[in-house]
């Protein structure tokens, strides 16, 4: 669910935006660094942005007229960190917007925060310490990418409950309010989303081991280093 264009207050949208460029002007530093050290890692950090927008564009109907969708920002944030999923989240949401009237220039700033630098964080703490405490590297994987998105919708429903609280119970009762309009769905795509960021991850695992290994993971799929 990418806040539409224009469903925003100004001021809300402009703090959402500034907050964003900052995060995306990291995350941008970090793809340099890590394309620069090692550029075969292009080719993976296309797949990530690809997986990011096919499923992001996958638009499914919800409650009261909206609509939820997946994130794909999972993978992404296993293979290269948090910090990288904003600016490819961004390019993202901006080809969406234009070409797909999914989300909106004046949103964009508040769709970029909630699915590129919230939710990866998010999933890239459970990703941490669930590998640290043990659990098979698939379970972990699946945890990462179903929390991922789980964070992002809630993220979102934040932001919504910010610049519209209910008239009567205020910020509190709207956030509950946009929470459960998006659970019904979100919650079934979150485990869809799981099971997909596995297979995809599994995939890259067999056929491009040497990219993994650039990026800090074993043979056996473990990120030794982050």
């Amino acid at each position: 669910m990418h806040i539409m264009e224009g469903f925003l207050p100004a001021t809300h949208a402009a703090a959402w935006g500034a907050a964003s460029a900052v995060c995306v002007g990291i995350g941008l530093r970090s793809i340099a660094k890590s394309v620069r050290a090692k550029p075969e890692l292009k080719m993976l950090l296309g797949v990530s942005t690809a997986f990011t927008f096919i499923l992001s564009a996958l638009k499914l109907p919800s409650l009261t007229g909206s609509c939820s969708h997946p994130t794909g920002t999972g993978l992404g944030t296993i293979l290269f960190g948090p910090l990288a999923m904003a600016p490819l989240a961004a390019i993202v949401l901006l080809f969406q917007a234009v070409l797909l009237a999914h989300g909106g220039l004046t949103t964009l700033g508040a769709n970029i925060f909630s699915m590129g630098v919230a939710g990866p964080l998010v999933g890239y703490g459970v990703y941490r310490l669930t590998r640290a405490s043990g659990l098979p590297a698939g379970l972990t994987v699946f945890l990462a990418a179903a929390l991922t998105d789980l964070a992002t919708y809630s993220t979102t429903a934040l932001q919504l409950a910010i610049a519209f609280p209910d008239p009567g119970g205020g910020f509190s009762a709207a956030l509950a309010k946009f929470l459960g309009v998006f659970a019904v769905t979100q919650i079934p795509l979150a485990i869809s989303e799981g099971l997909l960021t596995l297979l995809i991850y599994n995939f890259i695992q067999k056929y491009s081991p040497g990219e993994l290994s650039d990026l800090g993971f074993g043979l056996s799929g473990e990120k030794e280093r982050i």
